[in-house]
């Protein structure tokens, strides 16, 4: 019953991480795409904006 209570944590991982890929494949696209587009595209460009005033003082 040792290799039972050995092979149990790595299963369990396993399924967990398999899990938590398909959670993250899933969610790629669809319907939330362009608001996180936007989302990064807004960040993107007001740190473009704040290195330019910096520069220019």
């Amino acid at each position: 019953m040792d290799y039972v209570s050995a092979l149990v944590p790595p299963v369990v991982m396993a399924g967990f991480f398999i899990a938590l890929v398909v959670t993250i494949v899933k969610s790629q696209g669809g319907a939330n795409k362009a608001k996180e587009d936007a989302a990064v595209d807004a960040v993107i460009a007001r740190a473009e904006a704040a290195r330019q005033t910096g520069s220019a003082q």
